[in-house]
């Protein structure tokens, strides 16, 4: 059976996991960017709106990584996004 596209060469993506696993990589680096929020509510969800207009979840795998909602009504949340969008 023959492919109608070739498959993308996978080289650099084994490095890198190879360099993973051989503990390689900078300690706790990451490449995600991750900000924690407190808030009332209007005020939390305005905030994500506006991380996901300043940072397109197509390019930067923007989200709501986690959230919890407090006694007071206030929402603690974590939003993440990638470090660029290269």
């Amino acid at each position: 059976m023959t492919e109608k596209y070739p498959r993308p060469p996978l080289e650099g993506l084994k490095r890198q996991i190879d360099r993973y696993r051989q503990g390689k990589s900078p300690a706790g680096s990451s490449i995600y960017v991750r900000e924690r929020f407190c808030l009332s509510r209007a005020e939390a969800r305005a905030k994500a709106q506006e991380w996901f207009e300043a940072f397109p979840k197509a390019a930067y795998w923007t989200e709501v990584e986690s959230w919890r909602q407090l006694e007071d009504d206030r929402i603690e949340f974590t939003m993440r996004r990638l470090a660029s969008a290269d």
